[in-house]
């Protein structure tokens, strides 16, 4: 039985990776700054909250996104009633739920390049006058480029492996929620063993080409430091 190759969830995919590793570019790019630079006592408490995605089971995480996303919840009801928008099996609620499940993903890589920057290099620059906000963009984030990279690609790529929290939030909606790893999935169930061979290597193919690409950027950091 073989249903044939299909390049829209593939391109779902992408496109949630896509959107996911943008937000939470915008998102983790202040926040890593903060943490990189506070001393405060609830540090620790702020990382360890944001890392919870790492280890959680994605069923667990998706459970509980699939709860509180839902119209019945005070917050799902509170986006629908004013925003018009239903989070539970739809594209929106999938891309909040990929941001949430990703969100460590770009926060590490940034907040660990911006904490070895050198304090002289921060020095300098309010010494001669430029505000936080200059010395974010103009000072750290060019100094920080194989951080940034890494922050990206491994987002975009564990965006686009996702399957437990998609999954739970989102279904398997063609066209909307149905991605590559929900797929590959339906495509063992329907044992069409040889399009799933081909969406898997599809997928392997990406996944060591990101993979290589991170190994590459942080060879070439230790090279030039």
């Amino acid at each position: 039985m073989s249903s044939g190759f299909d390049v829209q969830p593939f391109l779902l995919s992408f496109r949630l990776a896509a959107i996911t590793t943008v937000m939470l570019f915008i998102i983790c790019v202040p926040l890593a700054w903060k943490l990189s630079q506070t001393r405060s006592r609830s540090k620790p408490f702020v990382e360890a909250l944001v890392s919870m995605p790492i280890v959680l089971p994605p069923t667990v995480l998706g459970f509980y996104l699939l709860v509180f996303l839902s119209d019945r919840s005070p917050l799902g009801g509170f986006i629908k009633e004013v925003l018009g928008l239903d989070l539970v099996f739809t594209f929106e609620g999938v891309l909040v739920a990929s941001c949430i499940y990703s969100f460590p993903f770009m926060l590490q890589p940034l907040q660990s390049g911006m904490e070895q920057v050198p304090v002289k290099l921060l020095e300098a620059s309010y010494t001669l006058g430029k505000s936080e906000v200059h010395t974010l963009f103009h000072v750290i984030l060019p100094n920080i480029k194989p951080s940034l990279l890494t922050g990206l690609i491994i987002t975009f790529a564990h965006t686009v492996g996702e399957f437990g929290v998609v999954l739970m939030v989102g279904g398997s909606i063609q066209g909307e929620t149905r991605v590559a790893s929900i797929a590959i999935y339906e495509l063992v169930e329907l044992l069409d063993y040889r399009t799933a061979h081909i969406y898997s290597l599809i997928l392997i193919a990406f996944s060591f080409i990101v993979l290589m690409s991170v190994y590459i950027l942080n060879h070439r950091k230790r090279a030039s430091g």
